[in-house]
């Protein structure tokens, strides 16, 4: 049987859907279990019943200090050994975020999974489109950023939901490969001439203060969102690949469609 954690959560409850348009059985596992779903709370040890799991789904628990992520997913991979399961697939993030703020914690828990004796399959996901879009700040005059004019090889969640139950529905196939999943590169720029409105650059510096003046953002999120934008600004996160495409069979959802989507559903008089 194949458990998808974070069942409540959207690219868990993308992948479970896929599974079951596939007719393939899985359930889920969140810490607030609604029917059919199990109990499963990373911050609880006591919850973490993995038996009759063959293939988990380990969607990342971050939202967190690297520590406590670290923390949720040894925990998480501890009870996969003590109760048989035979592979993880592991939603990790691209090779490109190798300098994000919040990558540590995805290439120890990668190590964690090698280390594991597991079976593994490591998905390094790119950026949602949707957060490049969201990201974007509406003002009187269009869209403002601090992305420039920097490309992100931004990515349907989706598709990424997608691929990891292509993946889920066959381990065996996957097993020890690690793959890039990432879109095309699109801008902030690009973006704004969608959506018909200008696009004004920040600073970084500009950015981080908003963040920081921002109560609504936990601690650890001003660096992290701070990471992403300069990233994006200075090109370190364009790269693509075939990856994606591949696993899937078929051309990916234009993300520069659903980035601009979402940036649009947050301007401040759309219905």
């Amino acid at each position: 049987m194949i458990m998808v954690t974070g069942a409540n959560g959207q690219l868990a409850s993308l992948t479970l859907k896929e599974l079951a348009e596939r007719h393939v059985p899985a359930l889920g596992g969140t810490r607030s279990p609604a029917e059919g779903q199990r109990r499963l709370d990373f911050d609880d040890p006591t919850s973490l019943d993995l038996t009759g799991v063959s293939t988990l789904v380990l969607v990342s628990a971050g939202y967190a200090e690297d520590d406590q992520v670290i923390t949720r997913h040894r925990a998480a991979l501890d009870a996969a050994v003590r109760d048989g399961v035979s592979h993880v697939v592991y939603t990790s993030l691209t090779g490109d975020g190798d300098h994000l703020g919040f990558a540590l914690a995805h290439r120890a828990t990668e190590q964690l999974i090698k280390a594991s004796g597991l079976g593994w399959t490591v998905l390094r996901n790119g950026l949602y489109a949707e957060l490049f879009g969201a990201l974007l700040t509406w003002t009187a005059d269009g869209v403002e950023s601090a992305f420039g004019d920097g490309a992100l090889a931004a990515v349907a969640r989706a598709d990424l939901g997608e691929a990891a139950a292509v993946v889920a529905s066959n381990p065996t196939a996957h097993a020890g490969k690690t793959y890039d999943l990432v879109g095309e590169p699109i801008t902030a720029v690009d973006i704004a001439e969608s959506l018909g409105v200008a696009h004004q650059t920040i600073g970084l510096g500009e950015y981080r203060a908003q963040l920081l003046a921002d109560d609504t953002l936990l601690p650890f999120q001003p660096p992290m969102l701070a990471s992403i934008a300069t990233s994006v600004r200075h090109g370190f996160l364009s790269t693509t690949s075939p990856d994606l495409a591949q696993l899937l069979g078929r051309p990916l959802a234009d993300p520069l469609t659903v980035a601009t989507n979402t940036a649009a559903a947050m301007r401040p008089d759309a219905d």
